[in-house]
């Protein structure tokens, strides 16, 4: 895939990765409502500008996207493309240090001037639906896709894992934008969910602003104290 993406010209790569992240944003959108129905939750209609913020979303995400594709093939990103257990280390290695690095980040939004300024944007909605996930305001997409693209930079990943992480970082992202918890209670205590950020941890989040920064597992609220049963 690299190799056909390689021979592209610019403006070719530019339609390719807006198509991908508009396919991706579809498909999220569509799981997040397929799962809305089943817990017969009441789909709210998304207002223009939701859509339009998503819209935007979308062309940094493709921005995003480029620069990533750029770096690797100046060299600057290095990828691993063998099928060994290294997918399976790589994408927990991967996982955990995002999941770190985006809880600091968020953490530090919500303790400065910057969350009045930006953040508070995401957070117009107390009870969240699917396509929040891509209402950010601008400046704080760039700063999580930077945050993302320096970590991939700084450390060699198997791409195998890059992929699955990407996959799994959307799964995340519209479980905890649902507004409903699919989970029964009991299965949430039981390991890993218990370690996990389900809806439920990060609807509690848009619920109250002082609490679970986490988003993938709520390990990091646990040991700094910022956690709230959800």
């Amino acid at each position: 895939m690299l190799r056909f993406l390689s021979a592209q010209s610019s403006f070719n790569l530019w339609v390719i990765f807006a198509a991908e992240n508009l396919l991706v944003t579809l498909l999220a959108l569509l799981f997040g409502w397929a799962i809305l129905k089943l817990t017969h939750k009441p789909i709210q209609q998304a207002s223009r500008q939701e859509v339009f913020v998503c819209l935007v979303t979308n062309i940094i995400n493709t921005m995003i996207t480029y620069a990533g594709f750029w770096l690797w093939k100046h060299g600057y990103i290095v990828l691993g493309y063998e099928l060994s257990w290294r997918i399976i280390i790589d994408f927990f290695m991967l996982f955990m240090l995002m999941d770190l690095a985006m809880f600091i980040f968020h953490y530090f939004i919500h303790h400065s001037a910057i969350y009045k300024a930006i953040h508070r944007f995401h957070h117009h909605y107390t009870d969240p639906t699917p396509i929040d996930l891509f209402v950010l305001h601008p400046f704080e997409t760039v700063g999580f896709g930077s945050l993302w693209l320096l970590i991939i930079t700084l450390i060699s990943f198997n791409i195998y894992a890059v992929f699955i992480y990407l996959a799994v970082n959307i799964f995340f992202g519209i479980m905890g934008h649902l507004g409903v918890e699919p989970i029964p209670s009991g299965i949430r205590k039981l390991i890993p969910f218990k370690y996990l950020g389900t809806s439920s941890f990060h609807h509690r989040h848009h619920l109250d602003i002082s609490y679970n920064y986490g988003f993938y597992t709520n390990i990091w609220d646990k040991l700094f104290k910022t956690y709230k049963e959800g």
